[in-house]
């Protein structure tokens, strides 16, 4: 069955996305910076499975539970039940704030205690293949490590196990705050290295971010089961990075070692083609590369003659324009923004965007604006002609 994790953006989401990725291959990976943001995100998620033939799961991780998404919940359940037995699609949420549970009375959902742990409250849709989860004691990435055989499809690798483990205990420790709990200081150095690390190299969305950031908290947490402390750790994240990087870049024809590591990702991300979104004028879209990394991959694309102009978008909203053609600046006066002719910038009238998919649909309709019929039409020609 067809796995689609939705986690939130921070160092608990990314630690539940490691470890769902330990027992199961996801299909997709979605990353949710804010609550606020997870509404349109599970919308767009019931339209497409709305529209698959088979049955498929999605997993819903570390998301605080609020309005939207109730209704999202309520939403798939009916929609389920129209499905035929064998096609019918499987929720599964897995939630720790207090405040969810708050929020699904007010919903008229009241929440139903487990017998083995009294702070695990379950909630019921009317519909078996919706499981519904929320444990007050709890981290998300403890909460995918208990309840693994929702969704589990193997064992995870036993050589992993060890490291697994202590991400599971550091992980919990940081994110409920037990500052008593000998694993919060390596919580606490894990959470420096992921916010420092997860949008440099490998932007959100691309197919090997969330297996770089997996494996380079795996490695972070490897070197805390051997005794490094914060500071070592800290020493020893660049050689963690470059070996994942060697790793990443084994079988690119023309890596060079010499090279820094954002340099040598930079060639590999020039010539992906899951990094763009062509618009229809030959603008390259971007989502989420910092702004190093979109500097050199623009630098890269466009000398390689494959785009005249790139634009990245961020996902706090702010757009990046590069050009060889001097419509840097145009494209980004669009946007309210400003610069140079070949390097300007913007701000998306939305204020933010969640996915690439979300910056097109923003970025699109003002930097190539649908023509209306009556442009089309033969006599458009002649509507100023006074003859």
């Amino acid at each position: 069955m067809r796995l689609t994790q939705i986690t939130h953006h921070d160092l608990d989401g990314y630690g539940a996305a490691t470890l769902v990725a330990a027992y199961a291959e996801p299909a997709r990976i979605v990353h949710v910076p804010r609550y606020g943001d997870v509404g349109p995100v599970v919308d767009d998620e019931l339209k497409r499975l709305g529209k698959t033939k088979a049955a498929e799961m999605v997993l819903i991780t570390d998301l605080g539970i609020e309005e939207p998404t109730i209704a999202f919940l309520r939403r798939f359940a009916a929609m389920n039940r129209k499905r035929d037995p064998e096609a019918q699609h499987r929720l599964v949420v897995l939630d720790h704030h207090t405040s969810s549970i708050d929020q699904m009375r007010r919903q008229n959902l009241e929440p139903k205690a487990d017998a083995e742990n009294p702070r695990l409250s379950r909630f019921d849709l009317g519909d078996p293949a919706v499981t519904v989860l929320i444990d007050e004691n709890a981290s998300a990435t403890k909460m995918v490590a208990t309840h693994r055989a929702l969704f589990a499809t193997r064992e995870a690798d036993p050589a992993r196990a060890g490291d697994l483990a202590l991400l599971v205990a550091s992980v919990d420790a940081l994110d409920l705050w037990r500052k008593e709990d000998p694993h919060f200081p390596g919580g606490f150095a894990l959470d420096e290295i992921f916010w420092d690390n997860v949008g440099t190299l490998v932007p959100v969305g691309h197919p090997a971010h969330d297996p770089f950031i997996a494996r380079l908290l795996l490695e972070a947490t490897a070197k805390l089961r051997t005794g490094a402390t914060p500071a070592e750790l800290e020493r020893a994240v660049p050689a963690i990075r470059g070996a994942i990087v060697d790793a990443l870049m084994r079988d690119e024809p023309d890596d060079d070692a010499t090279l820094t590591t954002r340099q040598r990702m930079a060639r590999a991300l020039a010539r992906s083609d899951a990094l763009f979104h062509a618009l229809p004028d030959g603008t390259l879209l971007s989502f989420a590369l910092d702004a190093g990394t979109f500097q050199r991959v623009s630098d890269l694309v466009m000398a390689s003659g494959r785009a005249k102009r790139l634009v990245n978008v961020q996902r706090a909203g702010t757009l990046s324009f590069r050009s060889i053609d001097g419509t840097a600046l145009d494209g980004a006066r669009l946007f309210r923004g400003g610069g140079h002719q070949d390097a300007a910038g913007g701000k998306l009238p939305s204020g933010t965007a969640f996915s690439l998919s979300d910056a097109v649909a923003q970025v699109e309709p003002v930097l190539n604006p649908p023509k209306s019929a009556a442009a089309d039409s033969p006599f458009a020609a002649l509507k100023n002609w006074k003859g």
